[in-house]
C-alpha cells in the first residue's frame, strides 16, 4: 500500500477536534430527547396542525439541550433553571422582535448578562446560554404572523412537557449493573468461607479479588460519567469500602484453616440479596461466646461496620445568599469574567449589525452562532468555531436532503426523533456531532414547517458561516491575548490553590467550620486544576 503524502494528510489539530470522546451512548438521554421532541409533533400532526406541534416542540428544546447525567436533585435544579431562563429569554425576544431598535439592544444586554452569570457555576452557565439562545430565536418569531401570547403559550406548554418527561423517567433510572457487582462480592465471600478444600478456597479467593476489582471499576467508571453527586452511587461505594475489613478478616480466617459459623455465611448471602433488591441491610448475627479468638472478633466487627457504611452525614447545602455572595466576589476579584463578557457583547453587537445588512429573512442565526461559539466557559473559541462550521455544513446538507425528499407529515416526525437522538449523543461525544444534528432539528422546527423553501437551507449556511467568521476575526484573531493562552500565571494560581488545600487537609479538622473551609479549599483546587 502507498503511504499518504504528508501534504495531503489532515492537520493534526483538525484530527484532534474531530475526534469523538470514547464514552458510552447515553440511551436514557436519547430516549427522553426523542420522546420530548417527537411526541408533540406526532400528536399535532394527528390532530391536523403540525405547525402547532413544531412550536410546542421548540419549547421542549431547553431541557433537551441542557440534559446532563447526574443525581435526581442536581438535574432537577439544572433543567429547572435552564427552562425558566430560556422561557424568560424567549419572552424578551418575542416582545422586542420585529423592531430592530428594541431587539438589538435587548439581545446585546441578554448576551452580557448570560456571560456574567456564568461565573456562578455550571448550572448558572447552562441557564445563561439557554436564556441567550432562546432570546435570539424569539426575535425571529414575528415573521410567523402568530400572536405573541399564542407563541409564548405554546413554548411554555412544550417546556412543561419536556420537564415532566424528564421528571417521570428519572425515577426509574437503573443502577442494576453496579448493584449486581457489589452484590457479587458478598456472594464470593460466602463461597470462599464455605469452601472445604484448600484448592477450592484458593480459587474462591481469586474470584473474590476479581469481584472486588470489578465492583470498584464499575462504580468509579459510572461515577466519572456523572455531573454531580448521586446518593445511589455514593451508598454503593461507601458500602463496598466498609466491606474491606470483613474481607480482610475472612481471608485471614481462611488462611488459618478456620471456618466461621454458618450464620455469618448466611448473613453474606442475605447482604447480597438486600443490595440487589435495594432494601435495608439485615442486622449482623450476634457474636459467639468465643471472645478470645481475634480472627472471629475482627470478622464480627467487620460485619457491624458494613451496616454502618453509609452513616456519614451529608454536607449541608450552601444557602442561596452565600452562593450569591461568592458569585459577586468572583466578579469583583478578577477581570477574566468581565473580559469574556466584553468579547461576547462586542461580537454579538457586530452580528446584530451584520444581520440587519444581510438580505436574508430570519438572519438571527448569525447572532445565534456567535453566542453559542463564544460562550465564555465552553472551551476553545477557535475549536468551537471550526466544529460549529463543519457541523452546520453537515446539518444543512441533511436539511437539503430532507427538502429534496419532500419530508412532511410522519416523515417529518421521524426525522425530528432521529435528530433529537443525535443531539443527545453529540452532547457527550463531540461538539461537531451536536451541531450537525441541532442545525437540521431547529430548521425543521422553526423554518421548514412554515416555509419549506430551499432558500432556508442556503440562508442558514450563509448565516452560520458569517457568525463563525465574526468569531474567528473579532473574537479570536483580533482579540488581545486570545492566541497566547496565559498558562504560566494560571498554573501558578493552581499551585497556590493546591497548597492552600494541602494546608487544610494535613491538619485534623476541629469543628464544622474547619471542615467547611477544607471542603471549600478542595473545590477551589479542583477548579484551578481544571
Amino acid at each position: 500500500m502507498s503511504t499518504p503524502r504528508p501534504d495531503l494528510a489532515a492537520p493534526h489539530w483538525l484530527v484532534q477536534l474531530l475526534r469523538s470522546k470514547p464514552v458510552p451512548v447515553p440511551w436514557n438521554m436519547v430516549a427522553r430527547a426523542v420522546f420530548a421532541l417527537a411526541v408533540p409533533l406526532a400528536v399535532a400532526y394527528a390532530a391536523g396542525d403540525i405547525a402547532v406541534g413544531a412550536l410546542i416542540s421548540t419549547g421542549a428544546l431547553p431541557a433537551v439541550l441542557s440534559e446532563s447525567a447526574g443525581p435526581y436533585r442536581y438535574r432537577a435544579r439544572r433543567l429547572g433553571g435552564a427552562t425558566l431562563a430560556a422561557t424568560a429569554g424567549y419572552l424578551v425576544g418575542l416582545l422586542t422582535g420585529g423592531t430592530p431598535a428594541l431587539s438589538v439592544p435587548a439581545v446585546i444586554l441578554v448576551a452580557a448578562v448570560s456571560a456574567l452569570i456564568s461565573a456562578a457555576g455550571s448550572n448558572a452557565s447552562v441557564a445563561g446560554l439557554q436564556m441567550f439562545v432562546f432570546c435570539v430565536l424569539g426575535t425571529g418569531q414575528h415573521a410567523t404572523g402568530v400572536r405573541v401570547e399564542v407563541l409564548f403559550g405554546f413554548f411554555c406548554l412544550g417546556a412543561a412537557w419536556s420537564y415532566l418527561v424528564a421528571l417521570l423517567t428519572w425515577t426509574v433510572r437503573a443502577t442494576s449493573p453496579e448493584r449486581t457487582a457489589v452484590a457479587h462480592v458478598y456472594v464470593e465471600l460466602a463461597a470462599m468461607l464455605s469452601a472445604t478444600d484448600e484448592a477450592v478456597s484458593r480459587v474462591a479467593r481469586h474470584r473474590l479479588t476479581t469481584a472486588m476489582n470489578t465492583a470498584y471499576d464499575q462504580l468509579l467508571t459510572a461515577r466519572s460519567w456523572l455531573s454531580g453527586r448521586d446518593a445511589a452511587y455514593r451508598h454503593l461505594l461507601n458500602l463496598l469500602s466498609a466491606t474491606t475489613p470483613a474481607v480482610e478478616a475472612s481471608v485471614a480466617l481462611v488462611n488459618a484453616g478456620r471456618r466461621p459459623p454458618q450464620a455469618v455465611i448466611g448473613h453474606f448471602v442475605a447482604l447480597s440479596a438486600s443490595v440487589l433488591a435495594s432494601q435495608p441491610l439485615p442486622e449482623p448475627p450476634p457474636a459467639t461466646g468465643d471472645d478470645g479468638d481475634p480472627l472471629l472478633a475482627a470478622l464480627y466487627a467487620g460485619l457491624v461496620r458494613i451496616g454502618k457504611g453509609d452513616d456519614r452525614k451529608r454536607r449541608e447545602p450552601t444557602p442561596w445568599y452565600r452562593r450569591l455572595r461568592t458569585w459577586a466576589g468572583s466578579l469583583a476579584s478578577g477581570p477574566l469574567t468581565w473580559i469574556a463578557a466584553l468579547r461576547l457583547t462586542l461580537c454579538v453587537a457586530i452580528a446584530e449589525v451584520v444581520g440587519l445588512l444581510v438580505p436574508f429573512e430570519r438572519s438571527y442565526w448569525i447572532t445565534l452562532t456567535v453566542g453559542i461559539v463564544l460562550k465564555p466557559d465552553f472551551g476553545s473559541v477557535f475549536g468551537r468555531a471550526v466544529l460549529r462550521g463543519i457541523g452546520t455544513l453537515a446539518g444543512v446538507g441533511i436539511g437539503a436532503v430532507v427538502l429534496a425528499a419532500g419530508g412532511h407529515g410522519w416523515a417529518l416526525v421521524a426525522l425530528i426523533a432521529l435528530f433529537a437522538g443525535g443531539v443527545a449523543v453529540g452532547k457527550v461525544r463531540n461538539y461537531g456531532i451536536l451541531s450537525a444534528f441541532v442545525t437540521p432539528l431547529i430548521i425543521l422546527q422553526m423554518d421548514l414547517a412554515n416555509t419549506g423553501s430551499w432558500n432556508v437551507v442556503v440562508a442558514r449556511l450563509v448565516d452560520t458561516a458569517l457568525g463563525c467568521v465574526i468569531v474567528l476575526v473579532f473574537g479570536y484573531l483580533l482579540w488581545p491575548g486570545s492566541r497566547r493562552p496565559q498558562v504560566g500565571g494560571r498554573l501558578a494560581d493552581g499551585l497556590d490553590a493546591v497548597a492552600k488545600y494541602v494546608s487544610h487537609a494535613l491538619v485534623e479538622a476541629s469543628g464544622g467550620e474547619a471542615r467547611l473551609a477544607r471542603s471549600r479549599a478542595r473545590r477551589g483546587a479542583y477548579r484551578a486544576l481544571a
